[in-house]
């Protein structure tokens, strides 16, 4: 079943009430694919070595206690009623708190930061304010963008919500197809006339809803005390896939998540778990066999359509997880956080649909190898609700920065939302970590193991770029050169790719000094992640000039939210000749005079693409000859020098008031260099911790970054760049 077949936009204002609901169904497979798999495992789990049931039904009604109670206090009131507002312009996830943290406070992780990304309409829309300069909120955020260590703390920390995210979804498709098929193991020859559903609860128990009172919670730990606590790791399993409705959140609504919960998983799972202890408390006594606890309240005629469907549940419940996964990835990865991996987009208008090939085949043999070395689905729930509680103790922790620093809310809030859900979280995590040999270390070890890679990857990316910081070139030493740069400018366009999004990147002057010639226009690109998740089209660029108008240098930064899909190369190299063709048609003829002498006044203009400026140049081009013109409207076509047929290139301009001659030069010059052709100019690096670093920075630069960046793949940009068009620079690169 293609889940993601079924993701669609999140409905605007205006969309219907049909449309709604349209979503809200649509939620039931995909959120929820791991939520409604749980009954399957949650009383096989909880009864299976750390409570044993007597004659009476006390650990039955305080299990089913503990289980509607929990399902109403972590799913329905936090994430459904609290945490899904704290969307990041619709987007949910660990990832998209730390992104809304980072704008609040200035936290980000990302090196290249600029004020004008503080300018995007994405950035601005989740209604940043000012707080009062008294406030603890105010206090809270110099604090916080002060200290670099808090920074740190608040960076891992959500790598460790993460992580977990991504252990869940290795141990999920494990659990959950492990306890489906464990039907096959019951008997289907037994004379059993038994009941499921809200049927189940009238034929066996119909008082089983006094269970509900949270008396029996403290009836069941008075009375099993220790046994009751560590058998709260199974209960904990309840919630499996709590976390999806908040990280699935960009595929739907909130509003559409909502109703589908409230009013058809909730009651749902409340009404299974209710008729599955109903059947429990009057067979506790007769049949004393726990091991299939779902199935053993199936009726045998039905048994196996009831089977084949919980196969297919926990199979969407798998893939729902995995999805999940693909997009954390893609998150960190465009954060810098994690290594670049090969994101192929399955569909060319939902842009959620992806797929990683390398991570979806370590999932793979991880998840193989979990269920070959369990073989039980005991040590597979405890390892499993580690990892869930750990995800949802993050989740805490950064919510109550969000109400604070976000909100703007009273710190008192704050403190309550920690300590109620903490508190209930934290008894969970107790109980799930006190069965860390019996198999939840799995989660511990593969989160170790992929922070240790998300950590590495970030530490060397940000030392490489204050390399790249404390060694670029003053301007000073670029107008020394003069208009030529001191050596010949041939025709094309040389691209050069930086991390730099302000001065002249070590690359150029290394280049400069040991080739004799250079390109007649030359464009330094920074292809730049934001912490937003959409950057709008007409946003796309910020288009500067480096140096004097006769130099032809030009900065040009494209800016891509963490869940932006990147274009094809042509259409990119399109847009960007174009927004640089659109800087020097608006540019004010007295900016263009004003001779910058420090990195930090470029100028920069925002410049959308191509297809969102439609009153802004287009760029046509053909194999056709076109007749010379020289009016406003269209600038004269640059001929060949050549004989030989090639591809001919213009500008076609808006109707406008007439641009100065400079710029008309300019433009005809920039047309010139693009038909003649463009060269990609990309540094090799080298990172090599400088000497007299400690042991632990020649560790993780020498050989764990170096490993990461030697057998990952490089930037996207450079994939699919043709070799003959491109131009590689080594240089050794000491932090």
């Amino acid at each position: 079943m293609d889940l993601e077949g079924v993701i669609r936009t999140r409905p605007n204002k205006k969309d219907s009430w049909k449309t709604l609901l349209t979503l809200a169904y649509q939620s039931l497979g995909v959120v929820y694919g791991d939520l409604s798999t749980s009954p399957l495992y949650v009383y096989k789990s909880t009864f299976a070595e750390d409570i044993h049931h007597s004659e009476t039904n006390e650990e039955i009604y305080g299990v089913l206690s503990f289980v509607f109670w929990t399902l109403t206090l972590i799913p329905l009131v936090k994430y459904v009623f609290i945490v899904l507002r704290a969307d990041d312009n619709g987007e949910g996830g660990t990832f998209a708190l730390y992104s809304l943290l980072s704008r609040h406070a200035r936290v980000s992780s990302l090196p290249n930061c600029q004020l004008a990304d503080e300018e995007l309409s994405e950035y601005r829309k989740d209604g940043i304010v000012a707080s009062s300069d008294n406030s603890f909120g105010s206090r809270l955020k110099s604090t916080l963008e002060k200290h670099r260590v808090l920074q740190k703390v608040l960076l891992v920390l959500a790598l460790i919500g993460t992580c977990m995210v991504i252990g869940d979804g290795v141990l999920t498709p494990a659990i959950s197809v492990f306890s489906a098929v464990s039907g096959l193991e019951l008997s289907m020859s037994k004379e059993q006339h038994r009941s499921i559903g809200l049927y189940n609860i009238f034929h066996w128990n119909p008082h089983v809803y006094q269970a509900l009172s949270p008396y029996y919670m403290y009836k069941f730990l008075k009375k099993t005390q220790r046994g009751g606590w560590m058998s709260l790791g199974g209960i904990l399993l309840c919630i499996t896939g709590s976390e999806a409705m908040f990280a699935d959140l960009g595929h739907f609504s909130q509003l559409s998540i909502q109703i589908a919960f409230t009013f058809v998983v909730y009651p749902s799972l409340i009404l299974a778990y209710m008729g599955q202890a109903a059947y429990l408390s009057k067979h506790h006594v007769i049949e004393t066999d726990y091991r299939i606890g779902f199935y053993e309240s199936v009726p045998e005629k039905i048994r196996w359509p009831v089977l084949a469907i919980a196969i297919l549940a926990a199979v969407v419940g798998s893939q729902a997880i995995i999805t999940g996964t693909f997009s954390i990835i893609k998150q960190c990865s465009a954060l810098g956080c994690f290594p670049r991996v090969k994101i192929i987009h399955t569909s060319s208008k939902i842009h959620g649909q992806i797929y990683i090939p390398e991570i979806n085949w370590t999932l793979m043999l991880l998840t193989l190898a979990v269920t070959i070395g369990f073989r039980d689905t005991k040590s597979m729930g405890n390892a499993s609700g580690l990892a869930v509680i750990t995800v949802m103790l993050v989740t805490t922790c950064l919510m109550s920065l969000v109400i604070v620093l976000c909100w703007h809310k009273n710190i008192f809030l704050a403190i309550c939302f920690i300590l109620f859900f903490g508190s209930i979280e934290a008894l969970y995590f107790s109980a799930s970590l006190i069965k860390f040999r019996e198999g939840a270390w799995v989660p511990v070890a593969l989160s170790f193991i992929f922070l240790m890679v998300m950590y590495v990857w970030h530490y060397g990316t940000f030392k490489k770029y204050e390399f790249d910081v404390q060694n670029k070139v003053s301007i000073n030493w670029l107008l020394s050169l003069g208009p030529t740069l001191g050596i010949v400018r041939v025709r094309g366009i040389g691209l050069i790719h930086t991390e730099l999004v302000s001065g002249i990147p070590a690359i150029f002057s290394h280049f400069v000094t040991n080739l004799p010639a250079f390109h007649q226009v030359v464009v330094f690109l920074c292809i730049k992640s934001v912490p937003v998740p959409h950057v709008k089209p007409d946003e796309r660029f910020l288009v500067g000039r480096v140096g004097p108008r006769e130099y032809r240098l030009y900065r040009c930064i494209a800016r891509y939210g963490y869940r932006d899909v990147h274009k094809d190369d042509m259409e990119f190299e399109k847009d960007l000749i174009c927004s640089i063709a659109e800087f020097i048609r608006s540019e004010k003829p007295e900016c263009s005079v004003k001779l910058e002498k420090l990195e930090d006044e470029e100028k920069l203009t925002v410049v959308g693409t191509s297809s969102s400026n439609l009153d802004g140049i287009r760029l046509s081009v053909d194999d056709t000859d076109f007749k010379e013109m020289a009016s406003t409207s269209e600038l004269k076509e640059i001929r060949p020098t050549t004989e030989k047929v090639r591809k001919r290139v213009r500008f076609v301009m808006p109707e406008t008031p007439q641009i100065d001659r400079d710029a008309v030069e300019e433009l005809q010059e920039l047309m010139e260099a693009r038909e003649a052709g463009m060269a990609f100019i990309l540094g090799h690096s080298y990172v090599k911790a400088k000497r007299g670093s400690s042991l632990m920075k020649k560790l993780v630069i020498n050989f764990g970054y170096d490993f990461l960046r030697r057998n990952f793949r490089g930037p996207t940009y450079a994939l699919s760049i043709p070799h003959a068009s491109t131009l590689e620079v080594g240089m050794v690169y000491h932090v």
